[in-house]
Order: structure tokens, then C-alpha cells, then sequence
């Protein structure tokens, strides 16, 4: 083996390299005026960040979202200026470095609640998912903030938001529990306390002080702030955004809501609750003691449903929470869950009156006729069987009326040549004319209006069941035929572009419930044109009913294209069996011959003339005597 030998230029080398290498660093390190100059803009800064914590309004957020190494001198001199800035509150800035969210859940609701704020960052509805199969978020991705901004004596404005609470987890009674803590102290904090039961939509949210007394100033409003925005959960965000909107409760059991498609501001007082209503789901923020004042408001977030995809409308409220010997104590309630009224009744609240069943007659015949009747037949029948016996039900509940309609048509028809007769006669007297048309009436036991009047009669159970199908949550991802989802509209093609105010999708029920409107309406328009008579300066009926006969088919086509594909089948069926209703009575109970002897039997009687004809028939003949006054003095 060959020996290894020293190689006497390799040492050499290296020598010279570490003499470099010293004389470099002895050049380059800082001379004393250097050193003097880093030391005073050290200390600038210093003062610069306590001049900043001096101020009345201060924002931490920067500095909250720091991870801290409190053996790094750099970190304890952040440490340091953070609890210059929070004050009494300083305490907590022990755990800003744990930047972690804590779980709280039951069979039916799984939270997050974040330790920075401690409030609810997320919800998830474990029962339910939107339109795409993904888990229903009512929460997320900073969707909403929960905040209570204060000051305190030492002048300073702090947020909620901003700080970090302590989280403590425990159970009782099979409850789940957490208490979020902004400690002063062990025995001074500000607590946000949430409980939930099992499969129990509905928490208990408790806010209070402890010990802060002399640390809160009570000179200055301590507000609650509630900040959420509407997260998509259907198919069509217009037709969702639709049927989103803030509702509230006040001055006991009276129910409001802010504007429904614009933005919109209000000042209440004594709210017991209040509700963002998201379609289908709603969060809700209930107190055991009305909130004397507060400040609602809502966005439209959703202009242009090709671009605006993301969020339906932006809430926000703010209340002023009342101190206490100096401090506060709110015992409130937290639902996140589906808007339904068999759920949301359980609760005993009122909060089935945030769904819009329509207001008055219209929302008195959904709670006691069609939601009970629409719960009974889905128990035993698929959902979409249930809509078509619904609307059998209703049709033949009906009947009698639009028999009354039918059978005032007819009657008019026969009467038709004897009021041209009339109309003829007397054409260059109109006050003769009228109270000979009238006299006919009397006889012949026909009123002109009793064929108008089923039409409003039916007008309140067509409102309802327009406000019925959707806000009806059974139907939410119920199938039937084609259709996938029955709240939703139903889609057998899809188009390559959009088109204002349809879409862009054909919906088939749509398409048959317009085939359906335009015979029925073809049916009733052609007998009210022939029962009409024809009179001078009078608009031609026949041709403006010609034109609802296309228009009204055509507003259907276009507008219930995006609508919840369970009402266009509720008309469509409906108006199927009207249809057939007017057949069976125009051919097998209707007899106009025998109807014509009828009348002409009344005619023969001594008819007594009601008060109200008798009243009408005293003004026209005043009437007729005053022009023909007039004449003579011509």
C-alpha cells in the first residue's frame, strides 16, 4: 500500500483561506456610531408601538394571529407591547399561541367554535346535503363573525374577535358544554357558554361578566354584533335567494321582516328573536329577555345569478347589552337548522311564523288546512302522489263553486239576445237601457256578477298553495318521475346558453301546466265571450280574451321555468281536473233547455225587488228625470 503523505500546498491553502475569512469579519462588523444608531431605532420603534396601544381604538389583529416563543427576545418584546394593548385583559394573551378550534356536537349538528373570538366558526347539519351531495354548511370558511365590542376603564376599545378565550369542555346530564373564557384573571373573565342536547337543533348561549365591574367602562355601549351571509344550498340561487330574508319577532308576538329582494335597514325594540332565514335553513338567535333596541340589517349579495354564485343575502345585527351592578348577563338561544314547521313548532317559540305561509287569510289556510292535510297523505303516499291527491282533494272541494260560475254563465248565454233586444230598443237612452237590463235580471233570477265571484272565492286557496310549495320542507329532495327534487325546478334539457328571466334549462312540468292553463282557459273564455253581451263604448271582451288565452300560458312557461317543480304539477294537475269538471258538468248536469224554462217561469212570477235593486232602480230614475230636466231647459 502506498504510503499517504502531507501535502505541504493544501495546508498553505487553507491557511490563507481562514486568514481571509478573519479579516473579512473584522472589517464588516459595526463601528460604535453604527451600533448607536441601530440602538436608537430600536428604541423608536418601541415607542412608536406603546404610542399606538395609548389610543382609544385599537387593532390587535396583526399581532393575535402571532405565534409566540416566549425564550425568543424578539417574541417577548411582541409579548410585551400585545399586553400594553390589552390592558386588564393581558391575562389571555398567555393563550393566543394556541390558534385552535374546539368541537362541540351532537347526533344532529357538529361545531366548531373558534378559541380567537369564541364564537361558532362553523356549522354543519349532519342530517342534510345542498343541491351538489356536499355537506349543508350554514357556517364556514368566515361566513360570519360574533362579536362584542366594549371599552374599558383605562380608555381602551377592544373586540371580542380579536382576543383568545380558553376553552373548557365538559357533559352534563348527557349535555355537551363549552366554556369559552377572556380571563382577567382566574376569577375575572367574560364567558361565552354554549350547551347542547342530543339531536337537538337548539343550543344554549349564555354571555356574562364576572368580576369586570371595575374593568368594563360603563360610559360606553357594549354591542353584540351578529354578521353572517347566506351560503348557497340550492340548485337556483335566484329562486334560494327569493325565499331568504331576515325575520324577526317584537313587542311580543308581533312578526316583521326586512325587505325580501333589496337591501334594507331597521331600528326595533323588544326583539325576542330574530332570524336569518337561508330558504330551507335558518339560523336563529333567541333571548330569554326582549333586547330593548336593535339595529337590523340586510345586503343583496346575489344581482346577476351567472356571477353572483357564491352567497344569497349578507345579515348583520347589532345590540346594545345592558350592564348590571356593572355587569352583564344574556341568556339567549342559537338554532342552526332546517326551516321546517313541525321542527321549529316543537320549540314552542313561535318561530314557525318566520316561514312565509302568507300573510292573513292565505297563511291561516297553509297552518290549518294544507300543511296538516299535505303531512297526512305524505305519511302513506310518495311525496308526488301526495301533491296530485292534494290537489284532487282541493279541486273537488271546489266544484260547487265553479258549478255556480258554470251555471251563471249559462244562464247569461240564454239571456244574451233579449239584452240585445234591450240594448237595440234602447240605444239612444242609456239610463232606460240599463234599468231594462237589470229589470230582465231581476226576473229571470240571473246576476251578471255571480259569475265573477267563484273566481275570488278561489283566490285565496290559489295564494296559499303558491306560498304553500316553496316553503314546503318535505318536498327538499323528494323525487317524482323526472323530477329529482320537487322544492326545485325539474330539468330535461339543458341549454347552451342563458335567456333572461328562463334560464338555461327547459323544465317539462312547467311546459305541461302551460298546455293545461291554455285549454282551460280556452274552455272558460270561449263561454264567458259567448255569455257577454255586446254593448256600445264597451272594450271588445272577445279579443282581450283571446290574448290572455296566449298570455297567461306563456307567463307560466316562462316564469315558473326556475320555480319549485312541485307547484308547476300542482297546476298542472289542477287545472287537468278542472277540465273535466267542466265537461261532466256542461254535458251530463247542465241542461240549458231546461235551465231556459226556468227562467222563463220566473219571469212569470211576482219577483220582489231586493233593497239594493230597489235602491239602484230609485237612483237611475233620479238620474233619467235630471237629464231630462236638463233637456227642456235646452
Amino acid at each position: 500500500m502506498e504510503e499517504k503523505k502531507l501535502d505541504i500546498n493544501s495546508i498553505i491553502g487553507f491557511i490563507l483561506i481562514f486568514g481571509i475569512l478573519l479579516w473579512m469579519l473584522y472589517n464588516n462588523q459595526p463601528t460604535p456610531e453604527e451600533l448607536q444608531v441601530q440602538e436608537k431605532a430600536k428604541q423608536e420603534q418601541i415607542e412608536s408601538e406603546n404610542k399606538v396601544s395609548s389610543d382609544s381604538d385599537i387593532d390587535i389583529s396583526e399581532v393575535a394571529s402571532a405565534d409566540f416563543d416566549i425564550n425568543n427576545p424578539e417574541d417577548s418584546l411582541q409579548m410585551a407591547n400585545l399586553k400594553n394593548k390589552v390592558g386588564a385583559f393581558a391575562y389571555s394573551a398567555n393563550a393566543m399561541s394556541n390558534s385552535a378550534e374546539t368541537i362541540l356536537e351532537n347526533e344532529v349538528l357538529y361545531l366548531k367554535i373558534n378559541n380567537k373570538g369564541g364564537y361558532i366558526s362553523e356549522v354543519k347539519l349532519k342530517k342534510y346535503v345542498k343541491y351538489d351531495s356536499l355537506p349543508v354548511f350554514l357556517i364556514k370558511d368566515q361566513n360570519s363573525i360574533f362579536n362584542i365590542n366594549f371599552g374599558t376603564s383605562d380608555n381602551r376599545t377592544l373586540n371580542t374577535k380579536d382576543l383568545y378565550f380558553q376553552p373548557t369542555v365538559s357533559s352534563k346530564n348527557g349535555n355537551q358544554i363549552v366554556s369559552m373564557k377572556l380571563k382577567v384573571s382566574d376569577s375575572r373573565f367574560l364567558e361565552y357558554r354554549y350547551e347542547i342536547e342530543p339531536n337537538n337543533y337548539m343550543l344554549d348561549f349564555t354571555v356574562k361578566s364576572q368580576g369586570l365591574s371595575s374593568t368594563l367602562n360603563s360610559q360606553q355601549d357594549i354591542t353584540l354584533d351578529w354578521k353572517l351571509k347566506g351560503r348557497r344550498q340550492a340548485k337556483s340561487i335566484s329562486y334560494e335567494n327569493r325565499y331568504t330574508r331576515l325575520t324577526y319577532q317584537y313587542e311580543g308576538d308581533k312578526v316583521d321582516k326586512l325587505a325580501q329582494m333589496g337591501d334594507d335597514e331597521e331600528l326595533e325594540k323588544d326583539i325576542s328573536w330574530l332570524s336569518f332565514r337561508q330558504h330551507f335553513f335558518s339560523s336563529i338567535l333567541l333571548t330569554d329577555k326582549p333586547f330593548k333596541t336593535t339595529k337590523l340589517n340586510t345586503e343583496n349579495l346575489m344581482n346577476d345569478e351567472e356571477i353572483d354564485t357564491l352567497f344569497t343575502k349578507s345579515f348583520a345585527v347589532a345590540i346594545p347589552l345592558d350592564l348590571d351592578g356593572g355587569e352583564f348577563n344574556e341568556s339567549m338561544n342559537l338554532y342552526f337548522g332546517p326551516t321546517d314547521s313541525t321542527t321549529l313548532k316543537e320549540y314552542d317559540k313561535n318561530l314557525e311564523e318566520s316561514i312565509p305561509f302568507g300573510w292573513g287569510i292565505f297563511g291561516w289556510i297553509n297552518k290549518s288546512l294544507f300543511i296538516p292535510l299535505f303531512s297526512l297523505l305524505s305519511g302513506f303516499f310518495p311525496y308526488g302522489i301526495a301533491i296530485i291527491i292534494m290537489t284532487i282533494l282541493v279541486r273537488l272541494v271546489l266544484s260547487p263553486v265553479l258549478y255556480k260560475s258554470y251555471l251563471s254563465q249559462a244562464k247569461m248565454k240564454i239571456l244574451k239576445p233579449e239584452i240585445a233586444e234591450i240594448s237595440e230598443k234602447y240605444k239612444d237612452n242609456a239610463m232606460k237601457k240599463q234599468k231594462e237590463t237589470m229589470a230582465l235580471y231581476n226576473k229571470a233570477g240571473a246576476n251578471p256578477m255571480s259569475g265573477c265571484l267563484p273566481a275570488f272565492v278561489q283566490l285565496p286557496v290559489f295564494y296559499a298553495l303558491f306560498m304553500f310549495f316553496p316553503t314546503a320542507f318535505e318536498l327538499r329532495q323528494k323525487s317524482f318521475l323526472w323530477a329529482d327534487d320537487l322544492s326545485s325546478y325539474d330539468v330535461v334539457a339543458e341549454l347552451p346558453f342563458h335567456i333572461p328571466f328562463y334560464g338555461d334549462h327547459v323544465s317539462l312540468f312547467p311546459i305541461l301546466a302551460a298546455v293545461a292553463i291554455f285549454f282551460y282557459m280556452k274552455m272558460t273564455t270561449g263561454q264567458q265571450v259567448a255569455s257577454q253581451p255586446t254593448q256600445e263604448g264597451m272594450p271588445d271582451m272577445g279579443k282581450m280574451m283571446k290574448y290572455m288565452i296566449y298570455f297567461s300560458p306563456l307567463m307560466m312557461l316562462v316564469f315558473f321555468n326556475n320555480y319549485a317543480s312541485g307547484l308547476s304539477l300542482y297546476y298542472f294537475i289542477s287545472n287537468l281536473i278542472t277540465i273535466g269538471i267542466m265537461l261532466v258538468i256542461k254535458n251530463y248536469i247542465l241542461d240549458e233547455d231546461k235551465i231556459h224554462a226556468q227562467m222563463q217561469e220566473n219571469k212569470k212570477k211576482p219577483k220582489k225587488q231586493g233593497k239594493f235593486a230597489k235602491k239602484m232602480a230609485e237612483m237611475m230614475e233620479k238620474a233619467e228625470e235630471q237629464k231630462r230636466v236638463q233637456n227642456r231647459k235646452k
